[in-house]
């Protein structure tokens, strides 16, 4: 299942607490920066990215969380990576002119 128009993102596995997702044709960093902003997240219990071979399979993303939902966990945690990036944007853009 396509759920972005962005890159291809398939759902493996969901249910209430857990969500397995995979990220066809990205990078290993874009999943290890997701994983470090679910761990900032007091209701999640377990984050994990990982991928099989790293030339034949697709990187994945497993979030497990105590209170609320796996979706709710992983689309705060990319609302605050992209709040991050925009920052150091701006001290880019502040440092270089």
């Amino acid at each position: 299942m396509k759920i972005s128009n962005f890159m291809e993102i398939s759902v493996v596995k969901k249910d209430d607490k857990t969500l397995l997702l995979e990220f066809k044709d990205e990078s290993f960093t874009l999943t290890n920066v997701l994983r470090e902003f679910l761990f900032k997240d007091e209701n999640v219990l377990e984050a994990a990215d990982f991928q099989e071979h790293p030339l034949l399979e697709n990187p994945k993303l497993w979030v497990k969380v105590e209170k609320g939902s796996p979706i709710t966990a992983l689309k705060k945690a990319a609302r605050n990576a992209l709040k991050e990036v925009e920052q150091l944007k701006k001290e880019v853009e502040k440092t270089l002119g």
